[in-house]
């Protein structure tokens, strides 16, 4: 995203807790532009496509900066974020040492550093969960909820089945917006025999929705650094030169 110096008080968003205050940031890429403006417009969003493109960044940075601007305890709008995340214990997090939260908590580390480089301080996603306006969540836990009143993003989607897709959508109350963010091609599930990634159904259904606006991104809206956005064309052409010599065979 754009990197301008913190001192500049003109960089800054009004902030939701006096002690701190939201980096102001702008596209700098078109799909990023195009995520903006359908956010400005009303829609619920599928940012799709190319790791290191600022997907979830941004998603949290709008969701954020709405919040501020408004006043969070007016009716019908959203108060507090709700970032959802697929843990379930038959993959990846049953292996991992610890108590429950100390297993769902590997998965905040993301945006953890997501709200630090937001607020220039290490600890602005503990004081907002703290507050109650960020809140953490696995799909395992959504059944029989209806959230009201909340931005959610659900990362990762693509590694999500069919049944957790359903469950979060199907969650969504009054005065909510959605965002789900991912990569096609990051689908942890499909190193598993027994998940099943919901992600090309899903996407069926989401493009015959009018509430919904798709983006997807591209290797050139790649912003995390130089290397990562080289590292996806170098494996991108290889496995185009993989795919020719097969068809080759």
């Amino acid at each position: 995203m754009s990197r301008k110096p913190r001192n500049s008080k003109n960089n800054l968003e009004p902030t939701i807790d006096n002690s701190f205050s939201l980096k102001k940031i702008q596209p700098i890429t078109e799909a990023q532009q195009d995520v903006f403006d359908a956010f400005g417009e009303g829609y619920n969003l599928v940012l799709c496509g190319s790791a290191g493109t600022g997907k979830t960044y941004i998603s949290l940075y709008l969701a954020l900066s709405e919040l501020i601007k408004r006043d969070r305890t007016a009716n019908e709008h959203p108060t507090k974020i709700m970032i959802i995340r697929s843990t379930v214990s038959s993959r990846d997090v049953g292996f991992l040492p610890g108590t429950l939260k100390e297993k769902m908590a590997v998965y905040e580390d993301p945006y953890r550093g997501i709200f630090a480089e937001l607020f220039g301080r290490g600890d602005a996603f503990e004081i907002l969960k703290t507050k109650g306006i960020v809140e953490f969540c696995s799909t395992s836990f959504l059944r029989g909820t209806t959230i009201n009143d909340t931005f959610i993003i659900l990362d990762e989607f693509q590694n999500c089945s069919e049944q957790e897709l359903e469950t979060v959508i199907t969650r969504v109350g009054k005065n909510t917006k959605i965002f789900f963010c991912g990569d096609w091609l990051q689908n942890d599930l499909i190193k598993s025999k027994w998940d099943v990634s919901g992600l090309p159904h899903f996407m069926k259904i989401i493009e015959k929705m009018p509430e919904f606006d798709i983006i997807e991104f591209g290797i050139e809206d790649i912003v995390r650094s130089g290397i990562v956005k080289s590292f996806i064309i170098a494996k991108s052409q290889v496995e185009d030169e993989l795919l020719i010599n097969k068809s080759k065979d």
